[in-house]
């Protein structure tokens, strides 16, 4: 048996007599918790687009459940993993540790990719990162195709549901991504995402010694396959869309043979983009939907009387968001089909498992800028930041005349953290707290910087606090984080990453990236908007409370109290 199964039944066994026991006889609010992500759904986006949706999906979670329409992320760092494993635990990257989607390991001076982990490779042949198609510039980076998520340290409510209840819990997280199943998952989970380069859902030996045979089934009916040929086309009339008048931007990504206007073909299974092509559009959910109904009855999800959990993360608008902006048809579009998504999914559980044994609660990794193209032509001021553009001359002549040298100061950026070149500058016999405060001034000193923050400074409580500070605060963790922190102008951010380019992007502590929407559905719910402001932290200790299992060992979140009575 793998190390982590081992870890867990021992836990389990030393609760046995005081929680597992009792667990079984008590009786619970629900059957089944369904967690929902949509990477990339900024708060106001749901409403901005709901002329087009049908019945049963977004529109039954707005009549229904209870909606939170000012939820925010409060971490500075507004990335994927940061905001999913901040959705997972209900602490901060400060606590969890899932600072950035990459970060520099001291010990090796390598990047690492948040869940990459050479003792766990992915179980079966291929199913790794494809580093020559591979358009996710972090995942690229990975220098070991293995995943798991032991680099996140506290618990998740995952794990707290199959501690606190027993290991009858079931436990599972789904999506594209690895790191937006993995980081749902937890550690006493079982994760699965799906492979763009053997075009099949995979999983890591921490998870699975061998694929059920049903996993095997389900790869071996080849849903990504069936899509070949064909196109993403519009689900309605022009007419009918806020957008529908505006196809073709130039500021949009014009992936060859995709376009950046309908219809967006897929092209033949042949073509090395095919799988990439289909995550950049709806289909990358439909993909995942389908997988995850298949998981739901080979696993037999919410059929007892034990609670199950299962995470389900949507990647396709992070993706829409990027290539097209949030402001476009095509972002328009992919609500539009999001919606008759959950409305499978919604009816599916309900067939199965009843909504009425259900817990469902939606909310976002992070939300997501405009493009700067399209602000611009509403005359607000938004740009792409690239160093290479900038003028830094003046700051490299006041470090130099300061320290002696000036660009050797700097090991590299990888946002949004400036990593120094500490062995450097123990040899020159320089303090490493005064390098990096005055490169932090000299970096404040650029066009498009709004902050740049020494971690020195944050560890000694040296900081002016302000909202984007405690942010950055948040997001500070003494082995991870960085050595200067760079927060760009509002609508200003990097466009361009090795070679990679992007319409729209996320990772800043400002509101419409930290702005998401968390929406509750499910027993004893009251159904309405609510217009107190929330952190994504209280997710969790919420799920938890309703549950009456424990909080996951970090939180630092409160329990959304109209949701617990």
């Amino acid at each position: 048996m793998i190390m982590h199964r081992f870890l867990t039944a021992l836990v389990v066994m030393l609760l046995a007599a005081s929680v597992t026991a009792c667990a079984q006889t008590a009786e619970r609010p629900v059957q089944l918790v369904l967690q929902i992500t949509v990477d990339q759904l900024r708060g106001d986006l749901i409403d901005r687009y709901s002329a087009g949706y049908g019945e049963g999906g977004f529109q039954l979670l707005l009549d229904d459940g209870a909606f939170y329409v000012d939820a925010h992320h409060r971490h500075a760092n507004t990335e994927t993993v940061v905001g999913h494993a901040t959705l997972a635990t209900g602490t901060d990257p400060a606590v969890h540790g899932m600072v950035a989607n990459v970060w520099l390991d001291r010990a090796t001076g390598e990047l690492i990719y948040n869940i990459e982990d050479a003792d766990y490779p992915l179980l079966g042949e291929g199913g790794g990162v494809d580093a020559g198609t591979e358009i996710d510039p972090t995942q690229a980076l990975a220098t070991t195709q293995g995943r798991s998520p032991r680099a996140i340290r506290t618990t998740t409510i995952g794990d707290e549901i199959a501690l606190s209840i027993g290991p009858e819990a079931k436990v599972f997280g789904v999506s594209v991504k690895d790191r937006g199943a993995i980081t749902l998952a937890g550690h006493a989970g079982t994760a699965y995402w799906f492979s763009k380069s053997a075009s099949r859902m995979v999983t890591s030996t921490f998870y699975l010694d061998a694929y059920p045979d049903w996993v095997d089934a389900w790869n071996a009916k080849g849903v990504p396959a069936s899509y070949a040929g064909k196109s993403w086309e519009l689900l309605a009339n022009p007419d009918g869309y806020l957008f529908g008048d505006a196809d073709d931007r130039p500021w949009e990504v014009d992936f060859p043979g995709y376009g950046r206007t309908f219809p967006h073909s897929f092209g033949d299974t042949d073509n090395p983009y095919f799988t990439t092509l289909l995550t950049l559009s709806p289909v990358g959910d439909e993909i995942v939907l389908d997988f995850a109904k298949d998981l739901m009855a080979a696993e037999e999800i919410g059929l007892d009387d034990v609670t199950d959990y299962l995470s389900i993360s949507f990647s396709s608008t992070d993706y829409v968001g990027h290539f097209f902006g949030p402001s476009s048809l095509e972002a328009e579009d992919n609500l539009h089909r999001l919606d008759r998504t959950l409305a499978d999914l919604f009816a599916y559980v309900d067939t199965t498992v009843g909504l009425e044994n259900t817990l469902v609660v939606l909310s976002a990794d992070h939300g997501g800028s405009e493009a700067p193209g399209y602000l611009q032509t509403l005359g607000i001021d938004s740009s792409y930041f690239n160093f290479d553009d900038v003028d830094t001359t003046k700051g490299i002549a006041a470090l130099k005349a300061e320290f002696g040298v000036a660009e050797e100061l700097i090991d590299q950026f990888f946002q949004p953290y400036f990593y120094l070149n500490r062995e450097a500058i123990a040899e020159l016999g320089l303090d490493l707290a005064t390098v990096s405060r005055r490169v932090a001034e000299e970096l404040r000193e650029l066009p498009g910087i709004a902050y740049a923050v020494s971690s020195h400074d944050l560890r000694m409580g040296a900081v002016v606090q302000t909202s984007v500070t405690d942010a950055i605060l948040a997001n500070f963790n003494e082995d991870r984080s960085g050595d200067i922190y760079v927060v760009f102008n509002p609508q200003w951010f990097v466009g361009e990453f090795e070679g990679k380019t992007v319409t729209g992007s996320h990772g800043q502590p400002w509101a419409y990236d930290s702005h998401v929407p968390v929406i509750w559905m499910g027993p004893g719910v009251p159904a309405g908007r609510i217009g107190r402001r929330v952190e994504t932290v209280d997710v969790a200790p919420t799920i938890s409370a309703y549950l009456g299992v424990k909080y996951p060992s970090g939180t630092r979140g409160r329990v959304m109290t109209e949701i617990i009575h």
